[in-house]
C-alpha cells in the first residue's frame, strides 16, 4: 500500500510556479536570516577594533626608590603578562571556566546543548551556563555594547564578538586578556591588582590556592569574597583545586594540601598607602596637568617620598599626639575613643586634636614627607597645603631678618616692656608674653631665644610692617599679610607649606625653592612625558640669611631656647646635629608650631584642633610641636633605635640599643660667609666686651660689616639702654 502511494506522488505533476515558489522562500529565508545574522552585530565591535583594543590602565605612583605606593584610576588595573605566570594560575581558571578552552574554535558547542537543555527544563534563560572564556572576555569588553542580560539576541552578539576574537587572538592572548580583564569586587580589576590586594604579592608569586580562589571568585566576586563571605570562599576554592586534580593540573596529595591554606580575611596590609595626603596632592598636581589621560593611560609617576622618612614622621606624630591627650588637663575627645565610637567618614571637623608634618629637601624643594592629618578615613582635608593658621611666634623670624637687613645687629639692645596701641575701633591692643613677665632692657637675640612678643612689636614697628609683610612674601609667604602691629607675632594666617618654603631659604642662606613631590612622569611605554626642576629663587642676601640663621639656632640648641628641651633634652637629639628654628604658639594655645631645619632637611610640625580652641592648659610650640621634630631628627640622622637613651653611644657606633641604618650623614655646620664680621660682646650691654664687664656675659656676635659696636661695654656698664637706638 505504501508503495502504491508513492508511485500515485511521483505521477503527481507539479506546477512549475510552485517550485519557483519555493526556491525563493529557502532563498529568501537563508538571505533573510544572513542579512539578519550579519546586521546583528552591527553595533559590536569590529575585528580592528578588537585589535586596537587597549584595556583602561592605572598610574601608578612610586616612591623616591621606586617602590609601589598607590595606584590612581577608574579602574584599578595592572596588566600582567601570561608568560610571565606560573602554569598553575591560567590552569586554575580553565579548570573551573573552560575545561575545553584550547579545543573550541570560541563556542563550546557541548556546553550549550547542556544550557540549552537547561533553559528548556526551566524555561528560564536565567541560570543558563554554556559560557567559553572566549564569550566572558567579549562581555567584559564590550560590556556597553553587548550588556550581561541573557536574552536571545544578546547571547548571539556575545556569540559574533567571541568568533571574531578567537580570529583576532591566539588562545594564550585571549586567556591573557581574560585575566586581565575580570572585575573583581571591592573595586579591584585584573588578575595583579586581585592578587595585591588579596595576597599582598605580585600576581606571578601566587601559589595553586591563590590562583585557585581567585579563578573561583572571577564570575561572582561580590558573593565569593573572601573578605564579604569567607566560608562561600573557602568551598568554591576547594572545588576549583578538586577540578585541577581532576584535569591533572595537580595530584590529588597537592589538591588536599592547598585546601589547608586559609583564605584572606582583610586586605592586605602591605598595599594601604603609606602616604594618603601626599598621595593626593600628586593626584591633584596631575590631573591639572594632564586631565582624564592620569585615570586611563596607565601613567608611571615617581615622587620625591622618602618612605623610611615617612615612617619616621609618622611615629613622632603618634608620640605627639599620645603626649598631648595624656597631658593634665587634656579635655577634648580622643582619637580612640571618637574612632570606636564613631563610623563616621570624612568629617568636616574634626572633635579630636589634629596635626600635620612636611619634610623636605631645602636645596631641591624635594618632599621627603608629608602628613596632611591624623587620619585620612576620617578627614581627607590636608593641613599641610591647604589649612590656614596664625603662625604665632613661627613668625618672627621674617620681622628679625627684616630688622637684620636694615642694619640692625643681633647685640641691639631693646626694651621688653608693656606695649598699649589704640585701634582703629578705639580698643586697646596690649600684647603679652607668654611668660606673663617682662624682662627690661634685652639684646634682640636674647629676646629673640626666648622668644619674647613686645620686642618683636617693637622691631616690626621700627623697621616697618610693610617691610616685614614684604619678607615674608618674598620668602614664600602667599597668603594675605597685612601691615598690622600684631602681624610682628604672627596673627596672620598662613599655610604650613609656604612656612616651610620661608623657613628653608633660610637653610639654604636666601634661596628659596618651592617644595614639590614629583621627580618625573612617563608614559606606560617609558617615554618621559615631565621631568618638573625645581623653582629656584634668590630672595634675601646670604650675610642676612646667615644672621638669621644665627639667632634661630640659639633656639634648637641653646639653653633657654624656647626649642632647646623638646629638641636637644625630650627627642635626644644631639648636639653635633647642627639645628635651627622656631617655636609657635597662638593664643589661648590654640595652635602649636615648631619649624626647623639642618643644612640638609627641613621640616614643619603643627598641632590644633579643626575648630579653633584651647589643645590644653599651657600649649606651647616649645613644650608640644618641638619634641616631634626632635624625634624625627634623631631617627633621620641616627637610625631607628631601641633604646632613645643609646644615642650617644650609637654616634660613636656603641650603644645597647639596635641600630637601623640612618637616613642622612650629619652635615657640616653651615659656614660663615666672607663679609661677615665677628666680634666679642657684651651680652648685658650688646657692646665690646671687655675686663670691666662679666666674663659670662661675653659671647661671640655677627654682624653686617658697619653694624658692629665700637664701644666698650665698661662705658656703659651702669646703664641699661640701647647704645645705638632704643625703639
Amino acid at each position: 500500500m505504501l508503495r502504491a502511494t508513492l508511485d500515485r506522488l511521483r505521477r503527481v505533476r507539479i506546477p512549475r510556479w510552485v517550485w519557483f515558489a519555493l526556491v525563493f522562500l529557502v532563498a529568501g529565508g537563508t538571505g533573510l536570516a544572513v542579512g539578519a545574522w550579519r546586521n546583528l552585530c552591527a553595533n559590536c565591535p569590529s575585528i580592528a577594533q578588537i585589535y586596537t583594543y587597549e584595556p583602561q590602565q592605572t598610574s601608578k605612583i612610586y616612591a623616591r626608590d621606586s617602590t609601589l605606593i598607590s595606584e590612581i584610576g577608574l579602574e584599578r588595573r595592572t596588566p600582567v603578562a601570561l608568560a610571565s605566570l606560573p602554569p598553575h594560575v591560567p590552569q586554575a581558571f580553565i579548570a573551573i571556566e573552560d575545561r575545553r578552552f584550547y579545543s573550541h574554535g570560541g563556542l563550546d558547542w557541548k556546553g550549550i546543548a547542556r544550557a540549552g537543555m537547561e533553559a528548556l527544563k526551566t524555561r528560564s534563560l536565567s541560570g543558563a551556563g554554556g559560557s567559553t572564556i572566549t564569550q566572558q572576555l567579549a562581555r567584559n569588553m564590550f560590556t556597553e555594547r553587548i550588556g550581561f542580560e541573557k536574552r536571545v539576541v544578546r547571547k548571539l552578539r556575545e556569540w559574533q564578538v567571541a568568533l571574531a576574537l578567537e580570529d583576532a587572538y591566539s588562545k594564550d592572548q585571549i586567556i591573557e586578556a581574560y585575566m586581565n580583564q575580570i572585575v573583581y569586587a571591592h573595586g579591584w580589576y585584573g588578575l595583579q591588582t586581585a592578587s595585591r590586594n588579596y595576597f599582598g604579592k605580585n600576581a606571578i608569586d601566587m601559589n595553586p590556592a591563590e590562583a585557585a580562589l581567585l579563578a573561583a571568585i572571577a564570575n561572582y566576586p561580590e558573593r565569593y569574597s573572601p573578605l564579604n563571605n569567607p566560608d562561600a570562599a573557602t568551598n568554591r576554592r576547594n572545588l576549583v583545586l578538586d577540578l585541577m586534580a581532576q584535569e591533572g593540573y595537580l595530584t590529588a596529595a597537592e589538591a588536599e594540601r592547598w585546601k589547608e591554606e586559609p583564605v584572606p580575611l582583610e586586605r592586605a596590609r602591605n598595599v594601604t598607602v603609606q602616604a594618603p595626603y601626599f598621595v593626593e596632592w600628586v593626584r591633584k598636581i596631575l590631573d591639572d596637568r594632564f586631565g582624564g589621560k592620569l585615570y586611563t593611560a596607565g601613567l608611571e609617576v615617581h615622587t620625591t617620598l622618602d618612605l623610611d622618612m615617612q615612617a619616621a614622621a609618622r611615629d613622632a606624630m603618634e608620640e605627639g599626639w599620645a603626649r598631648i591627650e595624656d597631658r593634665f588637663g587634656f579635655a577634648h575627645s580622643t582619637y580612640r575613643d571618637f574612632s570606636e565610637e564613631n563610623d563616621t567618614f570624612n568629617i568636616v571637623d574634626i572633635p579630636y586634636v589634629q596635626g600635620m608634618f612636611v619634610a623636605a629637601d631645602p636645596a631641591t624643594g624635594h618632599v621627603r614627607a608629608m602628613i596632611g592629618g591624623r587620619d585620612y578615613v576620617h578627614s581627607k582635608f590636608n593641613r599641610a597645603t591647604d589649612a590656614m593658621r596664625p603662625a604665632g611666634s613661627a613668625f618672627k623670624p621674617f620681622v628679625y631678618a627684616a630688622a637684620l637687613e636694615s642694619g640692625i645687629p643681633a647685640s641691639e639692645i631693646i626694651v621688653d616692656a608693656p606695649i598699649v596701641l589704640e585701634q582703629p575701633d578705639g580698643t586697646l591692643w596690649k600684647p603679652r608674653n607668654y611668660e606673663e613677665e617682662f624682662l627690661g632692657p634685652i639684646t634682640m637675640r636674647h629676646a629673640f631665644r626666648k622668644s619674647i612678643n613686645t620686642v618683636a612689636v617693637r622691631l616690626g614697628m621700627t623697621v616697618g610692617l610693610e617691610s616685614v609683610a614684604q619678607m615674608a612674601r618674598h620668602l614664600g609667604i602667599r597668603t594675605e599679610v597685612e601691615p598690622y602691629e600684631s602681624t610682628a607675632i604672627g596673627a596672620a594666617e598662613v599655610i604650613p607649606l609656604q612656612m616651610l618654603e620661608a623657613y628653608s631659604a633660610f637653610a639654604t642662606l636666601g634661596t628659596r625653592v618651592r617644595p614639590f613631590p614629583i621627580l618625573r612622569v612617563e608614559s606606560a611605554d617609558g617615554e618621559l612625558l615631565w621631568e618638573p626642576r625645581p623653582e629656584r629663587t634668590v630672595v634675601l642676601d646670604s650675610l642676612v640669611a646667615r644672621l638669621t640663621v644665627s639667632l634661630m639656632e640659639d633656639v634648637a640648641s641653646f639653653p633657654g631656647g624656647t626649642g632647646y628641651n623638646g629638641i636637644r633634652g625630650t627627642a635626644g637629639l644631639p648636639g653635633e646635629v647642627p639645628a635651627a628654628g622656631k617655636t609657635g604658639t597662638t593664643d589661648e594655645g590654640r595652635d602649636v608650631w615648631f619649624l626647623g631645619f639642618t643644612p640638609n632637611l627641613a621640616a614643619a610640625v603643627w598641632f590644633g584642633m579643626d575648630l579653633p580652641e584651647p589643645i590644653v592648659p599651657r600649649a606651647s610650640g616649645g613644650g608640644l610641636a618641638s619634641p616631634v621634630w626632635g624625634e624625627f631628627m634623631r631617627r633621620i640622622y641616627y637610625g631607628d633605635l631601641a633604646d632613645p637613651d643609646a644615642v650617644g653611644d650609637a654616634a660613636n657606633g656603641a650603644g645597647n640599643g639596635e641600630l637601623h641604618t640612618a637616613l642622612l650623614s650629619i652635615p657640616e655646620r653651615w659656614p660663615i660667609p666672607d663679609g661677615l664680621i665677628t666680634r666679642r660682646v657684651d651680652g648685658k650691654t650688646g657692646l665690646l666686651a671687655s675686663r670691666w664687664c662679666s666674663v659670662q656675659d661675653a659671647y661671640d656676635e655677627l654682624y653686617l660689616p658697619g653694624t658692629e659696636p665700637t664701644q666698650d661695654c665698661d662705658s656703659a656698664r651702669f646703664r641699661r639702654t640701647s647704645p645705638r637706638r632704643n625703639p
